[in-house]
């Protein structure tokens, strides 16, 4: 019989957990760099194929319109502000690299997942703050504040398997595997 909470089954639930929010990571980086195309294909959605959604949702609708209208003449009449787009994109895809030293000894690494808490906490007084400067609508950083709580989600629960990890390792040091 395996032992669950033993080091090694705590090591392989903290890179579970560690592999989803990196992937998460990833894609919400990826997903900035064609946020033309994107935008253009959800609002060509919302009044066609998606046309249910899109009367269901109107204020959705009005303001992925918008938005889309928006990026469609940035991207015609001033590319360079999408640079900035660019700079989100590599900046998620750099924070998901420094979880790959977790991966390596979660427990000398610890400091990256708060880090990481830390930011996800942080997306909360930013979409308040900005969001209403920007002339953002409420409910659309709401939206953008979910990702701080559902990014937290993960990291608790990975910084809790840690801090029982480095109590079982203290015993038996041994017991954890090289990565």
């Amino acid at each position: 019989m395996s032992d669950t909470n033993g080091p090694r089954a705590l090591l392989q639930r903290i890179r579970r957990w560690l592999l989803l929010f990196v992937v998460c990571l990833v894609l919400s980086g990826l997903t900035a760099f064609p946020l033309v195309t994107e935008l253009r294909l959800l609002d060509s959605a919302l009044t066609g194929w998606a046309a249910p959604v899109g009367d269901a949702l109107p204020g959705l609708t009005e303001w992925i319109h918008r938005v889309e209208g928006g990026l469609e003449t940035a991207d015609r009449d001033a590319p360079y502000l999408l640079y900035g787009n660019d700079w989100l994109a590599f900046a998620h895809l750099v924070i998901a690299v420094a979880f790959y030293g977790v991966w390596r000894d979660p427990v000398r690494n610890v400091w990256v997942v708060e880090f990481g808490m830390i930011a996800c906490v942080g997306i909360i007084p930013l979409a308040l703050v900005c969001g209403p400067i920007r002339d953002i609508p409420f409910w659309w950083s709401l939206v953008d504040m979910s990702f701080g709580v559902f990014g937290i989600l993960p990291l608790l629960l990975v910084r809790r398997l840690i801090k029982r990890l480095e109590t079982a390792t203290a015993t038996a040091p041994e017991a954890v595997p090289a990565a």
